[in-house]
């Protein structure tokens, strides 16, 4: 008896091929490979590609029709309950993905070379041979995939895939308006009221003492809508108006009737990251952003004395209507907010 079978252990007889051990799955092996009607027959070949072609061709025209709806239906408008613009959308979107897909598989069953292969395990880094064979073998798929030569499907495919790219381009426009217009403008205009931002009551010149800092929005605001058009003009257009003695303002030329008897108007949305600004040091005629410490100086044209921003506090020119009530002379003269606007 051998020390193998002495341990328990039985020997395993040598397989045919004489390497000492057996397969654990009999090879079944490959059937025989029959040619497909397109490739002995050209009228059949023809076909498929046409087939395959029409597929990615409405796929194409789905595409657009996605780009269409997302236009011309109202976004309120319904369907079946759901939203017209949303069902037509996916809908369009859906059916062209699914017939780019189903095309693609058409084209490999009844085009493409279907000779099956079989490749034993190797190594995980492959030799420099290997490396050329799995290079050739690429380049022999793709000749016998026949995209050279059916020059219908590989346009039509081309097309396809290029149309994906014009809903991305589209849904960009959710994402709402480019930075450099966004904040150019805000609802302030010439003769609009300064009102307080909790009341919504317009300030007059009288009503603001020396050494003061009063949070304001435009009067006309209470006119906006509620939801994301009320907010978005508040965010914009929210300032803070202060009384200090005329003569401690350093008002630019451009600027000397920008004021009314010492009181100034200055946007509340620090030039930084546009966090807003309201911490009023009225000694020094400073105001503080608590959330970087940047620190502008409203005596100085808003300028910046300390910390990150770049940028001065944008300064709203104002007088005083016939009843005495302070207003904006115009819009602010250059963007509101946090600086990226400038770069570039």
């Amino acid at each position: 008896m051998s020390d193998e079978t002495s341990r328990g252990e039985v020997p395993v007889p040598a397989g045919p091929t004489g390497t000492g051990y057996e397969d654990p799955v009999p090879n079944p092996g490959l059937p025989t490979h029959g040619p497909r009607p397109t490739d002995v027959d050209e009228a059949a070949a023809k076909r498929a590609e046409r087939q395959v072609a029409t597929m990615f061709g409405l796929a194409t025209l789905l595409t657009l029709g996605f780009v269409v709806a997302y236009f011309a239906i109202p976004t309120d408008a319904t369907f079946l309950g759901f939203g017209a613009s949303t069902f037509v959308m996916g809908m369009t979107l859906g059916l062209a993905l699914l017939l780019i897909g189903i095309g693609a598989v058409q084209w490999a069953r009844k085009l493409m070379s279907d000779n099956e292969m079989v490749e034993e395990r190797h190594p995980a880094k492959s030799t420099d041979q290997e490396r050329a064979e799995a290079i050739a073998t690429v380049r022999q798929g793709g000749e016998e995939s026949g995209i050279g030569r059916r020059k219908l499907i590989r346009n039509s495919l081309i097309g396809a895939l290029a149309a994906l790219g014009l809903p991305v381009i589209v849904l960009l426009r959710d994402l709402g308006p480019l930075p450099g217009n966004a904040s150019a403008h805000t609802i302030w205009r010439r003769g609009t009221r300064i009102a307080n931002d909790v009341t919504f009551k317009p300030i007059k010149a009288e009503d603001l003492e020396l050494g003061q800092l009063v949070n304001a929005v435009p009067a006309t605001l209470e006119k906006v809508p509620e939801g994301a058009e009320r907010q978005d003009a508040r965010a914009k257009s929210s300032v803070i108006v202060v009384r200090m003695k005329e003569n401690d303002i350093r008002a630019l030329p451009n600027r000397r009737n920008w004021g009314v008897s010492g009181i100034l108007c200055y946007s509340k949305v620090c030039t930084h990251v546009g966090c807003p600004v309201n911490l009023w040091e009225q000694q020094t005629h400073q105001v503080l952003c608590p959330c970087h410490q940047s620190t502008f100086n409203l005596a100085d044209n808003g300028r910046v004395v300390f910390g990150p921003a770049a940028r001065s506090l944008p300064q709203l020119p104002i007088m005083v209507d016939s009843e005495g009530y302070l207003v904006a002379q115009s819009d602010f003269t250059e963007p509101v907010g946090p600086s990226y606007w400038e770069r570039g």
